[in-house]
């Protein structure tokens, strides 16, 4: 497996343009391998700005939900062979004068990829650092299948200020000798905000079908607790994410990050406080400022057998709304992935 890293960045990225047009990932076959990197975003911007959300488009990249959302269309040639396939994500606050930077707080964020007539498939999850620049190398093998033919990458970070934050995001092919790279890869859900008003009618459910022939099936599940105010649930006080297939429970667990102590170089600007901490140092539910937040990865080949099933996901005793309307909520996606016998 390819290793992730996480460091401060300051070098020089080499930029190759690709025609952008319209349509998404539709794979097709190949059977010489040449070593490639592709470029999909470079020093875009995001922003939030409902008077003008394309205010810092550019001919390939255009811009979603008031600025905050990054979107180019490109085909990619998968190399021919067998490869691994390597995630490099960039971060850079924009500096609004010598001291500060216009976005200084730590922000959700994702690269995504749009699924035809499905969910949107997070390709990397984050959070920003506190106004700090960061930088990230993640194996994202699992999603090769995906990564070949029309493709549509979003760029993604929850600001409310503009101008805001630069991203560069490209895709290395690595040649190896037998890489474990599932066959078929299939969007299963993306939420923004799951929250105690949206689950009173009980679990998220979706229908998925499970194709013939898979020796293995396995769910990617990404989950971050957060609220609106910055206080208590369900940033600071975790909650238990509960799966179920065909109405039987079959995962459950409570996301949570005790290290974040460790960032704390990259987040210059969180408070900090006069035990000593710093903001970025407590615990969370799932996340840390600065980092990237990884599957957890469920194996649900005895239970996802092929033919239809339907998953039900749900977070229990999300904080409500209260009468300050701040309440908890989660970020969550899922995809599945199946190996051939």
């Amino acid at each position: 497996m390819i290793g992730r890293k996480m460091t401060l960045m300051a070098s020089s990225v080499v930029f190759v343009v690709l025609t952008a047009t319209t349509g998404l990932c539709e794979p097709t076959d190949t059977t010489r391998y040449e070593p490639k990197t592709v470029h999909v975003f470079y020093e875009n911007v995001i922003h939030f700005s409902p008077d003008d959300s394309s205010a810092y488009a550019t001919p390939l990249v255009t811009a979603q939900d008031n600025g905050r959302v990054i979107v180019r269309k490109l085909k990619i040639d998968k190399p021919e062979g067998p490869v691994a396939v390597v995630a490099h994500l960039r971060l850079r606050p924009i500096p609004k004068d010598e001291r500060t930077m216009y976005d200084r707080w730590d922000r959700a964020g994702n690269v995504r990829l749009s699924s035809p007539g499905g969910p949107d498939i997070e390709v990397v999850k984050f959070i920003t650092a506190y106004g700090g620049e960061t930088s990230y190398e993640i194996d994202i093998t699992h999603l090769v299948s995906r990564l070949n033919g029309w493709c549509t990458f979003k760029g993604f970070v929850d600001t409310w200020v503009s101008p805001a934050w630069k991203m560069d995001f490209s895709i290395e092919f690595r040649p190896v000798p037998d890489p474990d790279a599932p066959a078929w890869v299939e969007g299963v859900l993306y939420e923004e905000s799951v929250s105690e008003e949206s689950l009173r009618d009980g679990p998220k459910t979706v229908d998925v079908t499970i194709p013939e022939g898979m020796s293995r099936v396995v769910m990617h599940y990404l989950s971050t607790g957060h609220c609106t105010d910055g206080r208590g649930a369900d940033e600071f006080q975790s909650k238990d994410n509960v799966i179920w297939v065909g109405g039987k429970e079959v995962y459950r667990f409570k996301p949570w990050r005790d290290d974040c102590l460790r960032f704390r170089t990259i987040n210059p600007y969180c408070a900090r406080w006069a035990d000593g901490s710093w903001s970025s140092d407590y615990s969370r539910s799932g996340w840390c400022p600065g980092d990237e937040v990884l599957p957890v990865a469920i194996d649900l080949t005895d239970i996802l057998t092929p033919g239809r099933h339907t998953i039900g996901f749900a977070i229990e005793n999300v904080r409500p709304r209260g009468e300050d309307n701040h309440l908890g909520y989660w970020r969550v996606s899922s995809h599945l992935l199946g190996w051939k016998e």
